[in-house]
């Protein structure tokens, strides 16, 4: 018996196909495997995953072997395009651009397949996969497609980061961004300051819902990633032609770290000391001391953070995310050492004050060769040429910096904060923000119309964010981060039309196939007809925004 999937179900959408004809080619357990120089880490993956799902040995076998499998990079492609061909007599080829243009041809090759391929063991042992003659060419739009995980709020453990991970490189997207460090949990190992996960990753208890929720889960949360962990996450991402940016923020969202030590926070306005890892939602008063003892502390732990991320683990490994967003300064206006620093420095305030925190980093990062990325707020001040904007409240802060020449990650709140609610029904869990439906996600278009051809080669390109709050676990994960991602990695990756003229209807009949290939990965997602019985969260209070988001 053959199964033959039609290939017009692929998702992101590629630039071209031509085909399918009905002749083509057999997967058996007798296809070999041919891999030129440059894609091993394909050719592992191809083995390890796509092999265990339909019990192909793959084994080794020449470049001519008749219907076997081959791959080749080819440098006169574009670095991540390829080219998948199909060939009846031949087999099948996929030629990339550079290692991770194979690798993203093999993520194809495995849509091609079926959802079966999607598993982690054979379901149907035996069973010949026929793919159809055909040769499909493309290329990513943007480089950047990125995923922002908050592991700080919730914490994720190992495990669930390399298995989302593996939901990336099946939708293509290049770039994990891990928020790390928050009010409510510092989630990375630092051996120099071992209090901060001694202390700073748990707390007591934790706001459910909304924090004007009265709602409380009084067992303690927490956790972190061991030196170990986290080499073990980016060398697994890397394997995927992933680079994973590493998120240590500063100088608000610290409390997690001045309960930890109490001295980087301003003892001379609140007891320091008394602070515990907050355990409620919002933004917090309590920020770090603008001192050179912070500095040196944050230096401390970024000299750790650069060698657990290295600058050569992938394309975009040379950026570290300092945050840098919702800085109150109620604190440095009431702290006598805060103001004397300001004096000392000769600066204008408290904003100004700020910036010189940010740009201390920006040039001690610049020093070793890295590049800052942050939060729009960073551009107040002004930023060393190298770094680098998330522009996250709307798209007018990656304007500013597009047009003072500095890269972007277009991430606005109201389009792609994926914590937001997908539906106004009364049934959406915890419902957070606007209503952004799939359709509101795959209309996104990361690119400003008012920016010049020169400014638009700044916008690297995209991401997601996921925000956990009100995610306490994998599956509430799950829910609010698919089936979005799925149009997201296709704005990411694929040539799309102006927004009001994209075909949602094509996309929409393609995720019909792609929830298939979710089913068999695990995927606990948002059905199209609405929450299941236990997705939804009778009672917990979210707080959800009447109306359409503003667009810039």
């Amino acid at each position: 018996m053959t199964d033959v999937t039609p290939p017009t179900d692929l998702v992101p959408a590629p630039r071209s196909v031509e085909g399918p004809m009905s002749c083509g080619v057999e997967l058996t357990p007798e296809t070999t495997l041919w891999a030129g120089p440059g894609t091993e880490t394909t050719e592992r993956w191809l083995r390890s995953a796509l092999g265990g799902a339909l019990g192909l040995p793959l084994r080794p076998g020449p470049e001519d072997a008749p219907g076997g499998l081959r791959l080749r990079v080819d440098g006169t492609l574009a670095p991540e395009a390829y080219r998948l061909a199909v060939v009846a007599g031949r087999g099948v080829e996929i030629t990339g651009g550079s290692a991770a243009g194979v690798f993203w041809g093999a993520q194809t090759l495995r849509q091609l397949l079926g959802p079966d391929a999607f598993r982690r063991a054979p379901v149907r042992p035996g069973l010949t996969r026929g793919i159809p003659h055909q040769i499909i060419e493309d290329a990513p739009r943007f480089r950047w497609r990125g995923l922002m995980l908050d592991v700080a709020r919730h914490f994720m453990p190992k495990e669930g980061v390399l298995r989302y991970l593996d939901l990336m490189a099946a939708h293509k997207l290049s770039v994990l961004h891990v928020h790390l460090t928050d009010d409510q949990g510092w989630r990375v190992e630092i051996q120099r300051y071992p209090r901060l996960t001694e202390v700073g990753s748990w707390r007591a208890r934790t706001k459910v819902g909304h924090r004007a929720s009265p709602l409380w889960d009084d067992k303690p949360h927490g956790g972190h990633y061991t030196r170990d962990d986290i080499r073990e996450i980016v060398a697994y991402a890397a394997e995927r032609h992933i680079s994973v940016v590493p998120e240590i923020d500063v100088p608000g969202h610290s409390q997690a770290a001045i309960a930890a030590y109490p001295e980087l926070g301003n003892s001379d306005v609140v007891d320091t000391a008394s602070l515990a890892v907050w355990d409620t939602w919002g933004i917090n008063p309590n920020v770090l001391a603008p001192t050179d003892t912070t500095l040196r502390f944050f230096e401390g732990v970024l000299e750790e953070v650069l060698e657990l991320f290295p600058a050569d683990a992938g394309p975009f490994s040379p950026f570290v995310h300092i945050g840098g967003d919702e800085c109150v300064k109620d604190q440095w206006r009431a702290s006598d050492t805060a103001q004397k620093q300001i004096g000392n420095l000769g600066l204008a305030g408290e904003e100004a004050l700020q910036a010189w925190f940010i740009g201390h980093f920006d040039r001690w990062l610049t020093a070793r060769g890295r590049r800052m990325i942050g939060w729009d707020e960073i551009l107040e001040g002004g930023l060393a040429p190298g770094a680098a904007v998330s522009s996250w409240r709307g798209y007018a802060g990656g304007v500013t910096a597009a047009r003072a020449g500095h890269d972007v990650v277009m991430c606005p709140e109201q389009q792609v904060y994926l914590d937001h609610r997908q539906d106004a029904g009364p049934d959406e869990p915890v419902p957070i923000g606007y209503v952004r439906t799939l359709e509101d996600v795959y209309r996104f278009e990361p690119v400003p119309a008012e920016l010049t051809p020169q400014e638009t080669a700044r916008v690297l390109g995209t991401q997601a964010n996921v925000w956990t709050e009100v995610m306490e676990d994998q599956a509430r994960v799950d829910y609010q981060t698919f089936p979005r991602l799925a149009a997201l990695a296709e704005v990411a990756w694929s040539d799309l039309p102006a927004p009001a003229d994209r075909d949602f209807t094509s996309f929409e009949r393609r995720m019909g196939a792609h929830y298939r290939r979710l089913d068999a990965l695990g995927v606990a997602y948002r059905p199209p007809t609405g929450p299941l019985p236990w997705q939804r969260r009778p009672g917990v209070l979210g707080r959800p925004i009447d109306g359409p988001p503003p667009q810039r």
